[in-house]
């Protein structure tokens, strides 16, 4: 059941005319109705095939991508140096929109470091920018109905994502001018607790050689609420990704709107901590969201193997980090000497694995099985650690399609988890916006 202020929010006006202007294009036909390419066409088909055939007509979102910056690490980009949303990848991988995050990373939560996360995040909404200004593909979408315009004029759509209170600086209001400059997507958090919000993922703090207390405003503090209650009222959409579990239920509880998570996959398949516990998966699932599962391989691995659990703690005394983690790279960046620090996360990779389809899919699955189709989709996390074997980035998504039809998800489900779940809480959350004066 939903909230009773989301009482029957699906069937509303704004919603309706945007699904209906959905089911004008070619992938909305192939997942409101059956596919009609030939009469036998599940017996002459191969797998291959059919995936290529509902791909190609499928509205694909990739619901979370960093924005890559001179300076970004190579070790998160793809084999050619570049992004892995580059769009000559979304074009080859048939990506028709992506949320580009303006995402800033942890550091010191005073005036000096507020304005160092300000400059990080202006810099990549301008490299955002720009990417639209300088590809005439590329179209900023603001709206499920523009991303649905956008598909038409066969342009991707780029929608604007925020990943951080601390480019805030401390101030909730701070929102207008993210939302204004064309931001549609808020997430509070990336590691490191802030003034705002607790993260799933204490910092830890070299100088003490101990993490941050486990939760310091026992969720969202006074701003966190604030600024919950004002991207509701912009019409923004809210992302728990990276939330502490206390401040993703009180965020759940707290929003006029479904809210999504971008890039989490499930805890009880791999127990680390920015993974969602079933409690908030059901929290979701009761409120109308979407969960996005990320293709990240440390967040994909069975944690439940104790000769793996075992494996992933020799790999890191030997690289003198601590035993205890949130996920199995956790704090590679402290070694100081490169070399060293290479071969720890040469020896993790060889450890764990890339990851691969086949896993992302079970963490899809068990979402599907426990509260819906409705409410599952997909966000890579590339160019920050995303990609797994088969789908390392953009120009590898029709493989995650053939996967899916692998397991029996039908064109309509597939529609569902690539786009339609996105969509239809993109476009609430901006009719509910409208509603709060």
């Amino acid at each position: 059941m939903l909230h009773a202020q989301q009482a029957g929010i699906f069937h509303k006006t704004k919603i309706a005319l945007v699904l209906a202007a959905a089911c004008l294009l070619p992938s909305c036909m192939a997942a409101n109705t059956p596919l009609q390419s030939a009469p036998d066409a599940s017996t002459t088909e191969t797998l291959v095939q059919k995936a290529e055939r509902i791909h190609a007509r499928t509205l694909v979102l990739d619901a979370h991508a960093d924005i890559v910056l001179p300076e970004t690490s190579k070790t998160y980009l793809a084999s050619d140096g570049l992004s892995k949303v580059d769009p000559s990848k979304l074009r080859a991988g048939k990506v028709g929109a992506v949320v580009m995050s303006v995402a800033v990373g942890p550091g010191p939560r005073t005036k000096v470091g507020n304005a160092i996360a300000i400059e990080e995040a202006n810099a990549k909404l301008s490299v955002a920018q720009k990417l639209a200004s300088d590809h005439d593909e590329i179209a900023v979408a603001t709206s499920a109905s523009e991303m649905l315009q956008n598909r038409k004029n066969n342009h991707i759509s780029l929608i604007l994502g925020f990943q951080n209170a601390r480019a805030l600086g401390g101030d909730a209001e701070a929102l207008d001018r993210y939302y204004n400059q064309g931001i549609r997507v808020f997430g509070l958090n990336h590691m490191g607790h802030n003034d705002f919000s607790d993260s799933s993922r204490p910092l830890y703090i070299a100088e003490k050689k101990d993490y941050e207390v486990a939760e310091e405003h026992g969720g969202l503090s006074k701003l966190g609420v604030a600024a919950i209650q004002r991207i509701n009222a912009l019409g923004g959409l809210i992302d728990v990704s990276q939330m502490s579990k206390a401040a993703t239920l009180q965020t759940i509880k707290l929003s006029k709107a479904p809210v999504i998570a971008s890039h989490s996959n499930v805890r009880a398949l791999s127990n680390v901590s920015r993974n969602l516990s079933d409690e908030e998966i059901d929290a979701m699932g009761k409120t109308g969201g979407v969960i996005h599962v990320a293709s990240f391989g440390a967040y994909l691995i069975d944690l439940s193997d104790p000769a793996l659990l075992a494996a992933i703690r020799k790999v890191r005394v030997d690289h003198d980090l601590p035993e205890a983690y949130s996920y199995p790279y956790e704090l590679y960046w402290e070694i100081p000497d490169l070399e060293k620090r290479t071969s720890f996360l040469m020896s993790m990779r060889d450890t764990i694995g890339p990851g691969s389809i086949d896993r992302m899919i079970d963490h899809i699955d068990f979402i599907v099985k426990r509260i819906g189709i409705d409410h599952v989709g997909i966000g890579t996390d590339f160019n920050h650690g995303g990609g797994v074997a088969g789908f390392n980035d953009a120009s590898e998504a029709m493989n995650v399609t053939a996967g899916l039809v692998k397991r029996g998800y039908t064109a309509d489900q597939i529609a569902k988890i690539w786009s339609g779940n996105f969509m239809r809480v993109f476009a609430e959350a901006e009719r509910v916006g409208k509603t709060i004066d």
